[in-house]
């Protein structure tokens, strides 16, 4: 009986260090899309067509750099995902309005 326990136990701390490590994981990917996707917006003139959402995008990132270098890495990954999505977003509605 213990000893099945005492597997539980392994599994779940287990389990519990993978979700873990999971969510602190540094997003190199998500920060370098993120900066991807302002660049490409940037060059088709997204920041004439859509400087609001352009600013804004611009915010998110920079609010994604600083969570990054203070190791609060989930509000990086939010952040950037964010200006990411915001960033694609206007560069759709510059090549589309041309």
């Amino acid at each position: 009986m213990s000893r099945n326990i005492t597997k539980r136990v392994r599994l779940f701390l287990i389990t519990l260090l993978v979700v873990v490590a999971g969510c602190a994981a540094v997003p190199a990917q998500e920060m370098s899309d993120a900066r991807q996707a302002l660049r490409a917006a940037q060059d088709s003139g997204a920041m004439e067509s859509a400087p609001a959402m352009m600013a804004k995008a611009e915010r998110l990132m920079q609010k994604a750099e600083r969570s990054l270098e203070a190791g609060e890495y989930r509000a990086a990954r939010k952040n950037a995902e964010e200006a990411r999505s915001l960033a694609i977003e206007a560069r759709q509605m510059t090549v589309k309005n041309r």
